[in-house]
Parts: C-alpha cells; sequence; structure tokens
C-alpha cells in the first residue's frame, strides 16, 4: 500500500521526534521487519558492487554507511565518488551510475529524462541525510558570531567587505571585530549545497539578494572559490578573514555563524535543522513513493535552522537485472533504517529520520523492481 501524500506531510511534522537513542537495528544486507523493510529481502544475501556519484556533503555520513553495510562480509561492496551533486545526476541520468547522492531533489525535466532509462514511473528521491549548512569563518579571536539574512547575502554578493562593518557590528555588540577584510569563497562545481544557500537567500533575505536560486553561483560575483565541500572548506581554513557555506560535518575548527530567526539567533545543530524540516511540504507532479521535500527558508519559528539541507539518494523505480535490484534494495533501506541513520548521526551530526519518514523510504525503496 503507498502512503498518501496527506501521510507524507504528518511524517515530514515528525522529523524531530526520532531522538538518537532510538532502538532497533537492520541486517546492512537487507531490512528488518522491524525497521519498515521487505522481509523477503532481509532473507537474501546480496554481493556485487553498487557505484553512485555525488553530494561531497555526504562524504562523513557515507563513509559510515559504506563501513556498515559492507561489514557483514558478504561481498556487497559500494563506490562513491562524491563529485557534486550535479555530477551525481548527471552520471545517473547517462546511466553511469546505479544512484546518485544529491542535496537537491530532481528537477522536472530531469525527472522527465529519468524516464528514458529508469522506465515509465522514472526515478525518485528518497531523503538520506538531514544536517544544517554552515556559514562558516575564519576569523581569529571571535568564536561566535551573529548574522540575520540580509547581512548573510550583503557579504555573499560583496557589498559588505570588512569584518567592522556597522551592518555586523551592529548584531554583535560586545564582539571585537578586525579590520580584516571579507574573503567569500563559493563553490565552482554545480552543487546542492549551493542551491540550497541561494533558496534561504532567495526567500529570506529580500530584495538585498537579487539572484534566483541555483546549483551555480552567480557568475559576476566571483571571489575566491573551489570545488566540493572540501575544497571551499580547505580554501577558508587556509585565508585568514575568509567566509563560505558549507556541510556542518566538514568546517572542522572554523568558526559557525548563528542565523536570525524572527527575533531570535538560532546556532546551528542537528536539531535545529529538523526543527526547520517540520515545515516543509512534499513536492508534487512526481510518482508516488517520491519523498522530494520543498523546506520553508523565511521561517520564523524560533529554534529551527532554516539554512538546512535534506539531501537525497536518487534510484530508478526498475534495473535490468534482479541482482541490482537485491543491491540497490538492500543498500537503501540500510542506509534509511535505524542503524544506518545512527551511524551517518554519529559521524557527521546529521538529523536521523523520523520513524514515519524511515516506514515510507522502506516502503518506497522495497517498490524497485525488475524492468519488463
Amino acid at each position: 500500500m503507498k502512503l498518501s501524500r496527506t501521510v507524507q506531510i504528518a511524517s515530514v511534522l515528525s522529523v524531530a521526534a526520532l531522538a538518537l537513542t532510538a532502538c532497533g537495528s537492520d541486517n546492512p544486507t537487507g531490512s528488518t521487519e522491524s525497521s519498515g523493510g521487505s522481509s523477503e529481502q532481509s532473507s537474501k544475501a546480496v554481493t556485487g558492487t553498487l557505484t553512485g556519484i555525488g553530494a561531497s556533503s555526504q562524504k562523513a555520513a557515507m563513509d559510515a554507511w559504506k563501513s556498515g553495510f559492507e561489514s557483514t562480509g558478504e561481498g556487497a561492496k559500494v563506490q562513491y565518488s562524491p563529485d557534486g551533486s550535479g555530477a551525481g545526476r548527471k552520471a545517473f541520468l547517462a546511466g553511469g551510475a546505479q544512484f546518485a547522492g544529491s542535496d537537491a531533489y530532481l528537477s522536472d525535466e530531469e525527472y522527465e529524462s529519468s524516464q528514458k532509462i529508469c522506465g515509465p514511473e522514472g526515478a525518485f528521491d528518497i531523503p538520506a541525510y538531514v544536517s544544517p549548512i554552515a556559514v562558516a569563518y575564519n576569523l581569529e579571536g571571535v568564536g561566535q558570531l551573529k548574522l540575520d539574512a540580509k547581512t548573510i547575502a550583503a557579504i555573499f554578493k560583496l557589498e559588505v567587505t570588512s569584518w567592522n562593518d556597522p551592518a555586523i557590528a551592529e548584531q554583535n555588540e560586545g564582539v571585537d571585530l578586525p579590520d580584516t577584510n571579507i574573503t567569500v569563497v563559493h563553490r565552482n562545481d554545480e552543487s546542492g549545497t549551493t542551491e540550497n544557500f541561494t533558496q534561504y537567500l532567495s526567500a529570506a533575505a529580500g530584495d538585498t539578494w537579487t539572484y534566483e536560486e541555483s546549483g551555480d553561483w552567480p557568475s559576476d560575483l566571483q571571489s575566491e572559490n573551489a570545488k566540493g565541500t572540501a575544497g571551499v572548506v580547505s580554501t577558508t581554513t587556509s585565508t585568514p578573514g575568509a567566509i563560505t557555506y558549507a556541510d556542518a560535518s566538514a568546517v572542522g575548527d572554523l568558526g559557525t555563524a548563528s542565523v536570525k530567526v524572527g527575533e531570535d539567533y538560532t546556532e546551528l545543530s542537528a536539531e535545529a535543522a529538523a526543527k526547520a524540516v517540520e515545515s516543509a511540504e512534499p513536492v508534487t507532479g512526481r510518482s508516488d513513493v517520491d519523498m522530494a521535500l520543498e523546506l520553508k527558508r523565511d521561517t520564523t519559528e524560533s529554534g529551527a535552522y532554516p539554512i538546512s539541507l535534506v539531501s537525497y539518494h536518487i534510484y530508478c523505480s526498475t534495473y535490468q537485472d534482479q541482482e541490482t535490484v537485491d543491491l540497490v534494495k538492500a543498500w537503501g533501506n540500510y542506509v534509511v533504517g535505524t542503524e544506518g541513520q545512527q551511524a551517518a548521526a554519529d559521524s557527521a551530526g546529521s538529523a536521523p529520520l523520523s520513524e514515519p519518514l524511515m516506514e515510507q523510504a522502506h516502503e518506497a525503496i522495497d517498490s524497485i523492481k525488475v524492468a519488463s
């Protein structure tokens, strides 16, 4: 039985309810009944190698997932290349990978294109990883910083160029801000993190941010740039006065800004990211099993961190042979199960999916079949 869109919304509203100590376990070679997966799938040992390409934001979680999934010794392996969300979707749609990791769900055009390789029902998006995007900075002696959306937008538009600018100082009374120049560091590859970040700026910064949301950084706002999450973090870390946006799991010792939401400032955390997802709504016009979500970037709810991402794994509704179907199901069910979500939380600080969302994800994954 397929879950209705009403149930999907209810699932989203429970994201924050799952504690990190949620009980239950999963078999990495297939899901167990208690975790919402197919009992038929759990009885099968899977072998072979699964190839994925995509989001660099998922790297820490992906390393943990691969280790857990492969630890049973049954011979199943996963190869994942963190080339960026856009590269992952392109490779997947070209038939170069069995799944894609992406910080942005498939566009309408990409969904239509997926029907060529995935069958009439096309591909579908499964939430795998919920995490805050840090506004991360390298500013010696400044451990805490508060910024509102308009100021963040003005910084990344290269309009606020010094750390002691009044726009920053007014929000950080008592903080000794230096007159150091601000160096903006942005992604130079098509990135789901960029798309999520520009979605936030478009929705929350009003007319300060005049660009459309996109996975590509605006071409007329060129400053320091690098490829992938690791690239922008490395460049920012080695550049005094630099600022960037990156998945929170990867920022290391960089400072991270609290973001103004309503009348308060919210520090980034897995819990705050989960709270922001509470108001998300399902994207319409897709297959019944697609779980793409639209976040409310201009939320004013206290405690929510709106610069968050829901990162997806994208699968075909059908594959050409049973071995691939079994392998994809086993991997997919492990990732969205209790054990996989806990592994990601432990390694990357992500927010585990809620129980209802996990059940819906298992059901969607179990619908994958051999092409007729």
